[in-house]
């Protein structure tokens, strides 16, 4: 029965959800039950693509990419596919009639990143930020929305700009590597080999004017949505606190972290805010 192979699907997306990200795993868990699974579907899916474009250093990227891209369209028009990650995408594609606009918008990004190393003007900065963040943020809105379009449409600015705020806190978290080991640049007009406190904040001052945007739109989400998306948006915001107290020469030179154990303290403030109808 195929049931049997979407439920195995099922849970090699939560599995990929679980191994590359505990932090995200974690928000996750937040959510309600009902939607639980589709968001870890959503993360596999996504993941998978941005693995083929950063890590596998030691294949032909352009080829697996290929490969990916191709079996992504038979899995969206076959409402099938053998690869499990693909075949759990695909089910909340259908089942959450999540557009093809944003699915091609998200794999024209990634598909960057195997030929593009920096980006020298705001324009193909916010083009690539909105297929790489952006559209996974409006995947995630319309099964948080369950096919009210108002909704949809009134929230989607905000789950635009908080998937933004989370993709620039992770290009200021990963410096290091995404300029040393894969010589790419994403903030423009920053020379990131002398990167100063001058730049730095400018760059913070942009991801905090997104994190507001993006708090709005926690506030007026469905509850089933609520708590998981605003546990994200606290731990994202206490990685951007940790940078901006960094110094930028320290930031070049390693991987800014949030400690479990302060982790452990950020979800108990989440819990307690949301039981406070602080949010």
């Amino acid at each position: 029965m195929k049931s049997i192979f979407d439920h195995v699907s099922f849970d090699c997306s939560v599995k990929v959800t679980k191994a590359y990200s505990t932090s995200f795993s974690t928000a996750v868990k937040m959510l309600a039950p009902t939607i639980r699974q589709d968001i870890y579907n959503i993360y596999g899916f996504v993941r998978f693509a941005d693995e083929i474009v950063d890590t596998f250093h030691e294949y032909d990227k352009e080829i697996l990419f290929s490969q990916f891209e191709n079996d992504l369209a038979l899995a969206l028009s076959q409402k099938i596919s053998l690869n499990p990650i693909l075949n759990s995408f695909q089910h909340t594609v259908h089942k959450y009639n999540i557009p093809n606009e944003l699915i091609a918008a998200f794999m024209k990004s990634m598909k960057l990143d195997l030929v593009k190393t920096k980006y020298t003007t705001v324009e193909e900065y916010n083009e690539y930020i909105y297929g790489s963040a952006d559209v996974v943020g409006l995947m995630c809105l319309k099964v948080f929305v369950n096919g009210d379009v108002a909704k949809y449409d009134a929230l989607k600015n905000s789950a635009m700009r908080l998937g933004s705020a989370f993709q620039k806190v992770n290009f200021l978290r990963d410096l290091k590597a995404d300029f040393e080991d894969l010589s790419r640049t994403y903030f423009p007009n920053t020379d990131l080999s002398r990167l100063d406190e001058a730049s730095k904040q400018q760059i913070i001052a942009e991801i905090q004017a997104d994190f507001d945007a993006g708090f709005e739109g926690i506030q007026k989400l469905p509850i089933e949505a609520k708590f998981g998306v605003y546990t994200a948006y606290i731990y994202y915001k206490k990685l951007l606190s940790k940078l901006n107290k960094t110094p930028s020469l320290e930031i070049k030179n390693t991987r800014i972290r949030v400690p479990d154990h302060q982790k452990v303290g950020l979800l108990a403030k989440c819990y307690l805010n949301y039981k406070l109808n602080i949010i």
